[in-house]
């Protein structure tokens, strides 16, 4: 059996789009945060731990992988979690302050998620906040929020797959066990 128990690595995180979107979203929030909140708002760190804890929590849950599957699941769906409560956080900026938030088909919101589909590079769209308001930068982190909430869905979906077909690593190990038993 080739099977190992312990592989040299988990996923590698970078390569996940919920990853970069996240990465994106934590620049962009941070940003945004430094240039239109006001010094000593609370806020601010509020703001920008959740948008840090939604890239920082698939990191962790990808590290875990190796060796808990349940942990990983539980990880992303903190991540998601924290970018939930940052997508509260924008929307209550935009409300709190008498700006539109974006329509869930408006021209912009479309333009957005297609945007968000072909580029997931933070330098791409922290070029585009520095030449964009307040009210679009807010609205533009809010569709990137809903993707990245998507992608980590269909993340969870296949990893709860994954564990319903091939266990987790205490499946792993009997496994692995059995075989060396049938080995002798």
């Amino acid at each position: 059996m080739s099977e190992e128990l312990l592989p040299l690595k988990g996923t590698n995180y970078k390569n996940l789009i919920s990853y970069q979107k996240a990465e994106v979203i934590y620049r962009l929030t941070y940003y945004f945060c430094h240039k239109y909140l006001r010094r000593g708002d609370r806020t601010i760190d509020q703001m920008v731990q959740a948008a840090r804890s939604g890239k920082q929590n698939i990191v962790e849950g990808c590290a875990a992988s190796v060796t808990s599957s349940k942990t990983e699941i539980k990880l992303l769906n903190v991540a998601k979690a924290s970018l939930h409560e940052l997508l509260v956080d924008f929307e209550d900026y935009l409300h709190t302050r008498n700006h539109c938030q974006w329509e869930t088909n408006s021209v912009e919101v479309e333009a957005m998620r297609r945007i968000g589909k072909e580029h997931n590079d933070s330098a791409y769209f922290m070029k585009l906040a520095e030449t964009r308001s307040a009210e679009t930068i807010a609205n533009m982190v809010i569709v990137l929020i809903k993707q990245a909430d998507y992608l980590l869905y269909r993340q969870l979906q296949r990893l709860s797959t994954d564990f319903l077909n091939d266990g987790g690593f205490s499946e792993k190990m009997m496994r692995l066990r059995k075989a060396n038993r049938e080995k002798l």
